[in-house]
């Protein structure tokens, strides 16, 4: 583990605003996107919501951008009145929101959706149960369908959808047929300002270490236990030969099969907040992104890995469509296929004396392709043709 010193960060949400200051941020420039969600939280509303009109006020402070959600749909003649674009983030068909969207149709507003995973066809019900190792009850059936058809009856009814991912995009394309563009996940300004303050810190220590080798896994809930399987064996089998091996895990994940009976090597803590995270992060040697390989998977962004490499921590991850265009074999990281965790595991561990030169480039590269301001004028593109 890194021995260089990691204070606790202070944090605090950083998008709670009443709804007036929102409102007044929305008619601020032009022209205006108003972004909608269910309620504010730390995954989807901050990567697809809070982060992105961060990116626009960054980069272009002439647009008026606000995040909105289901408290605010009263308020809705108010809003559209003051945005040209709606955006609908991940939300499911209700009768309110069905209004809204009728109603910003009424005025010639253009009604985008944005959506982060496969959660919008049906069809993928199963898929999703299992890769998510949920139990596949009529019960778990009747909320899992119920839900993933709530999104995808939103989605058709807008104009268009945003993406994090080309293969995400292609999936949409062949539920809907609407028009698709992609704006990959990246880091908002706090996040990155930590992230550097903490990369600082390591490269001020020479990046030391102490004697043992710790393996971070940060996926944090058990609807990861089955790609956390993947790489758990080779894990076991790697802290019975080598004595410095320890592992953390962040979240509810348990440590199953081989790995339960190494209990006093394993570092366990409660979910974080996503600066907090980043701290734990950075104190690892190597951060594991195992993933299953299916249609779900690859649907995935590559922010496990971004969000790892901008504290100098180096990931070892399964070769899913983005992650292996996240890494660079050997130079900014090592990929994972299912059957080759040992190996890819030993060649990391082989080469930890060369760790500061992969660990600058990989942070490099990842705070030049996912910082804010990389994106900006992006977004204004995808919302205002």
């Amino acid at each position: 583990m890194f021995t260089a010193e990691l204070p606790v960060i202070d944090y605090r949400d950083p998008w709670m605003q009443s709804f007036d200051t929102r409102l007044l941020q929305l008619a601020r420039g032009h022209p205006r996107v108003a972004y909608f969600y269910e309620a504010p939280d730390t995954s989807t509303f901050r990567y697809r919501v809070f982060n992105m009109i961060e990116a626009l006020a960054e980069c272009r402070p002439d647009i008026g951008a606000a995040w909105f959600c289901s408290a605010d749909l009263e308020h809705m003649e108010t809003i559209l009145d003051r945005c040209d674009t709606l955006v609908i983030c991940r939300m499911r068909y209700s009768l309110g929101l069905a209004r809204l969207i009728a109603a910003a149709r009424s005025r010639g507003r253009r009604v985008l959706f944005d959506v982060d995973d496969l959660i919008f066809d049906a069809r993928f019900t199963h898929l999703v149960l299992e890769t998510l190792d949920q139990e596949v009850t009529d019960a778990a059936f009747d909320f899992w369908y119920g839900y993933i058809g709530r999104v995808g009856g939103t989605m058709r009814l807008c104009d268009g959808v945003i993406l994090t991912n080309e293969y995400l995009a292609a999936r949409a394309t062949e539920f809907c047929g609407l028009p698709t563009s992609v704006v990959p996940n990246f880091l908002n300004g706090r996040q990155r300002q930590a992230s550097a303050d903490i990369l600082e810190r390591k490269r001020a220590s020479g990046f030391r270490r102490d004697r043992d080798v710790t393996i971070g896994y940060f996926s944090g809930t058990p609807t990861h236990n089955r790609d956390f399987a993947l790489a758990a064996d080779s894990l076991a089998e790697l802290m019975l030969r080598d004595s410095r091996i320890r592992l953390r895990l962040v979240g509810f994940m348990e440590a199953r099969g081989r790995l339960a009976a190494l209990g006093d090597r394993i570092e366990r803590f409660p979910l974080q907040d996503f600066l907090n995270l980043q701290r734990l992060i950075g104190q690892v040697e190597l951060n594991i992104v195992p993933l299953q390989d299916n249609t779900f998977t690859n649907c995935k962004s590559e922010l496990k890995v971004f969000e790892a490499a901008v504290v100098g921590t180096i990931s070892v991850a399964s070769p899913s469509f983005t992650l292996r265009r996240a890494v660079v074999e050997g130079e900014t990281g090592y990929l994972a296929p299912a059957q080759s965790w040992d190996a890819a595991l030993e060649r990391a561990l082989a080469r930890l004396d060369d760790y500061p030169t992969m660990a600058e480039a990989a942070a490099e590269a990842a705070d030049r392709q996912y910082r804010a301001s990389a994106y900006g004028d992006a977004i204004a593109g995808v919302l205002f043709r």
